[in-house]
């Protein structure tokens, strides 16, 4: 049975989320404060953690800075900010996906589900691809670069295996959006930057100046074919 955090100071909303994701067969347990969360984290390591933005003390950035600092558990942020730079710098700090408030703890079970799709289920043919110094497990998710294992969260592991079995070619970010999400979202399109700039740190040996992944102006990303070298 999957494990779930639910975080947020709002008793009501952690009684209704706990509740409903606990009929949909899911072991949930708690936290109303970013401490709380962390501590909880620790004594029982959650495979997905459903966390408020807004917290007393140690707000919903710091706590997902915190756990993306020793984790690439998925991370669902739940928001009552709507603009873009707030969804955005989220994404930026590794949240899987985030879900603004008023929500329906139908859409919070579905987004749940989804994440963990992409988070175990990959693509059974080819089982590896490799590219550049690139080698990823699709079946079992692992992702090693130049011979060194590196741990990608779930969204970041379908955003490289998307452009390594597309070596050369380029995306637009909304069509890297629809190929991870499996769907548009035009308020997401600047996500796909953060994420970018996350994978270039990790599979980048200079992440400032890429080689691997590199900006196609005017288009958006490709996986450089090995040996060529794009404007970053």
């Amino acid at each position: 049975m999957k494990r779930i955090l639910v975080v947020d100071d709002d008793p009501w909303v952690r009684k209704l989320v706990r509740g409903y994701l606990e009929q949909a067969g899911f072991a949930v347990t708690v936290a109303a404060s970013g401490g709380e969360a962390l501590a909880e984290f620790t004594a029982h390591p959650p495979d997905l953690v459903v966390l408020d933005l807004m917290l007393p003390e140690m707000d919903g950035l710091e706590v997902a800075r915190r756990i993306r600092s020793s984790s690439s558990v998925p991370i669902i942020m739940l928001t009552a900010r709507s603009t873009e730079e707030d969804r955005v710098l989220g994404l930026e700090l590794g949240a899987d996906d985030y879900v603004v408030k008023p929500f329906s703890a139908r859409e919070l079970e579905a987004r749940v589900r989804a994440v963990f799709r992409r988070a175990e289920s990959g693509p059974a043919e080819p089982r590896v691809a490799e590219a550049d110094g690139i080698r990823l497990d699709l079946e079992r998710r692992e992702a090693w670069v130049d011979g060194r294992p590196v741990e990608l969260t779930a969204l970041e592991f379908d955003l490289l295996a998307f452009l390594v079995q597309h070596p050369g070619r380029a995306f637009t970010r909304l069509e890297l959006l629809e190929a991870v999400r499996g769907s548009s979202f035009a308020s997401f399109e600047r996500a796909i930057d953060s994420h970018i700039k996350r994978l270039r740190k990790k599979i980048e040996p200079v992440p400032d100046a890429p080689t691997r992944i590199v900006t196609v102006y005017g288009v958006g990303y490709k996986l450089a074919v090995k040996g060529s070298r794009e404007p970053t």
